[in-house]
């Protein structure tokens, strides 16, 4: 079952969405696959600490985050992936590695990859390693208010 927090969330706010169930998986390029989801449309979920502050960097699965360009993006002076047991305790509901990408619901900034603002769909781990929630972008852009940002 998908993290109750998000699922209420998208119901109050009238969202289609699908969730689709998949053998446990942990990367995003293997959650993509157990979920027959093409790489570049998985968005993966990572957590930056950015100036001294947790933000969420949204993109696709099979990229890796460019730190120094979403520093310049965000005119930061610092930028390094934060370390789990840094901010397991900031997803509450959620498996550790599998929060979704909406850090409206969690008090934290959003930051997408032009590429997945571009795209009709966007599929993400549903606070687990073994669902997935795919629903159209212009929802997501709507009830998180993401900055889109090369990075």
């Amino acid at each position: 079952m998908p993290m109750t927090k998000l699922e209420e969330f998208l119901n109050l706010n009238g969202v289609p969405h699908q969730v689709i169930p998949h053998p446990l998986a942990f990367t995003a390029t293997s959650v993509a696959g157990a979920a027959h989801i093409p790489g570049k449309a998985m968005a993966k979920t990572v957590v930056i600490d950015l100036d001294g502050q947790h933000v969420l960097a949204v993109l696709p699965a099979h990229r890796k985050v460019d730190l120094e360009r979403l520093r310049l993006a965000t005119d930061s002076y610092h930028a390094d992936l934060a370390q789990e047991w840094e901010f397991v305790r900031d997803f509450p509901g959620c498996e550790p590695g599998a929060m979704p990408p909406f850090g409206n619901l969690f008090g934290l900034p959003v930051y997408v990859e032009p590429h997945l603002a571009a795209d009709a769909e966007i599929a993400f781990n549903a606070g687990t390693h073994t669902e997935v929630v795919r629903m159209a972008y212009k929802d997501f852009e709507r009830l998180v208010r993401p900055t889109v940002v090369e990075m």
